[in-house]
């Protein structure tokens, strides 16, 4: 099944030297089939915690990516792995190798707690985290800077009127590709090298302007210095548009 741009996007950005590429909260598999086609990594691993969706999901694989076939043939080197299992609690120190942790379709609140608990369990592992959260990204911006990860990429993208920061950061020291601190507000989605990104960032960012905005009016709500952090970034990129 052809992926969206969303899961397209995801899926290009997923490089090489990985032993282990995990894709959690899977759902229907979409985002794992496309890796496990291409021989992304020696091992891709399907997670999620409901179980009639990973019962269907390895019936699909057997059928389109038997193991026998994985096996056997010198010219596949990726096998797959079903874990009906919560994303916290990932089995990664069962696992030799360097990690890529892919979590897409969730809320940054929970994003966050997975990757607490996660960095928690396995505070010396090799592991890069790949990440598409449908909202509270500068929450989430915020947490994988307490964390002390490092920025590889980060996109913004829309698709079916809906838009979605992806951000690829590591915890790796002296990893080889450069990297660059978080920023809770994002950095290189605002530099956009034509129009129609310009038009997808400016939108964008008008739009979580006043969320945040709508937010500050509540009682007990104190959201001020994200308003000023986007507003920053509104003066530097867009104060022409």
């Amino acid at each position: 099944m052809k992926l969206g741009k969303r899961l397209k996007q995801i899926e290009s950005l997923v490089g090489t030297g990985y032993t282990h590429i995990w894709d959690c909260c899977c759902d229907h598999g979409l985002l794992g089939a496309a890796l496990l086609s291409r021989r992304a990594a020696p091992h891709i691993h399907f997670v999620d915690i409901v179980p009639a969706l990973m019962t269907s999901l390895e019936n699909k694989l057997m059928t389109f990516f038997p193991p026998n076939k994985i096996l056997h043939d010198s010219s596949a080197n990726s096998q797959w792995h079903i874990h009906c299992v919560d994303t916290a609690l990932l089995p990664l120190n069962q696992e030799d190798g360097k990690h890529l942790v892919i979590i897409a379709g969730v809320g940054g609140d929970l994003m966050t707690d997975f990757i607490n608990a996660i960095c928690k369990h396995h505070p010396n592992l090799e592991l890069d985290f790949l990440l598409c959260p449908v909202h509270h990204h500068f929450t989430l911006r915020q947490q994988l800077i307490q964390h002390q990860f490092n920025l590889l990429h980060e996109v913004l993208i829309e698709e079916n009127q809906r838009f979605y920061e992806i951000l690829l950061v590591t915890k790796t020291s002296g990893n080889t590709p450069p990297t660059s601190p978080i920023s809770p507000a994002g950095h290189q989605i605002w530099h956009c090298t034509n129009a129609a990104q310009t038009a997808i960032a400016h939108r964008y960012l008008q739009k979580t302007i006043a969320h945040y905005q709508r937010m500050q009016l509540r009682p007990n709500v104190d959201v001020q210095h994200i308003i000023h952090a986007y507003e920053a970034i509104n003066e530097r990129f867009f104060a022409i548009a």
